[in-house]
């Protein structure tokens, strides 16, 4: 274990660094910063635990923050093959049982392990999902995906990723655009940091895409869930996050949701004030034994 500092707004920082054996013999790396009730996030695709330590630093007056990496990213251990999402669940099981932490946070694909994990029965009280890519009913667009991973077998990443970026943002003006635009786009986009690492992990992310919407189907199969449960989704994101939710919160027992304002999918990234805020109220209040309702 080791002990980092980061300065932001002239203010320092502290990160705890911690190596957390596995089952199967490999190690997560843990970073951690904060005091008090402890929150594991689970990050989304295609990104790394950097974009969020943003919503870290400002929870972490109220709250221990733990990111780690996913297998396959970063400081992360390898990923299994052909992947199947347990390995995941399993990770989070045993960052739960390290810290001894009840909170779990899931974005975007990290939402979508989570709420396996959390009808597993794993020992989670409080679960906040944000945009969570849960496949009901078809609500989510998945017609891109074929296409998507042709591009990517085929070598042509520009491609690939803006089929997937069109795909799944359908809200934007730009998805609109004709293909080779995007792709043109996309070429630029490539040559920043954010960029090239999307790039990178681009083909796990179609991996859990598949997995994703292999799981489609009725709202019920995720009633299980016996946690406090948040659904949250950002008012200028994707549209179809918000039935996805409403539809999750009318079969999980201790479950509402909650429309962010201005604030689209990558807003627990953006970490704005008014969404932290309501993080930090859901991972306090006291524990309902009603099903809470949106």
């Amino acid at each position: 274990m080791h002990q980092g500092d980061m300065q932001q707004n002239g203010m320092q920082q502290s990160w705890t660094v911690q190596r957390v054996p596995t089952a199967d013999g490999a190690e997560i790396v843990l970073h951690s910063t904060g005091a008090g009730p402890g929150i594991i996030l689970v990050h989304g695709g295609g990104i790394t635990i950097e974009t969020y330590r943003r919503l870290a630093r400002r929870l972490a007056d109220r709250f221990a923050v733990h990111l780690y990496n996913r297998r396959g990213r970063a400081d992360a251990a390898a990923r299994a093959e052909p992947y199947d999402g347990e390995q995941d669940i399993d990770d989070l099981a045993t960052l739960l049982a390290a810290t001894g932490a009840r909170n779990v946070i899931g974005h975007s694909s990290g939402g979508f392990i989570a709420l396996r994990a959390a009808t597993r029965r794993l020992p989670i009280d409080r679960l906040a999902l944000y945009d969570p890519a849960v496949q009901v009913n078809g609500l989510g667009p998945s017609a891109w995906l074929p296409a998507a991973q042709e591009a990517a077998r085929a070598g042509d990443i520009a491609r690939a990723l803006a089929i997937t970026g069109a795909g799944i943002n359908t809200h934007l003006a730009t998805s609109r655009l004709p293909l080779r635009v995007q792709v043109a786009i996309v070429r630029l986009f490539l040559r920043t940091p954010i960029g090239r690492e999307m790039g990178e992990l681009l083909a796990s992310t179609l991996d859990e895409s598949a997995l994703i919407h292999r799981h489609d189907g009725p709202p019920e199969q995720w009633a299980g869930v016996d946690a406090q449960v948040l659904l949250a989704c950002g008012a200028d994101g994707p549209p179809y996050y918000r039935p996805t939710i409403e539809a999750l919160a009318r079969v999980i027992p201790h479950a509402r949701t909650l429309v962010v304002p201005r604030a689209s999918h990558d807003g627990l990234n953006r970490a704005p004030q008014h969404l932290v805020d309501a993080l930090a109220e859901f991972f306090t209040a006291p524990v309902a034994s009603e099903p809470a309702g949106s």
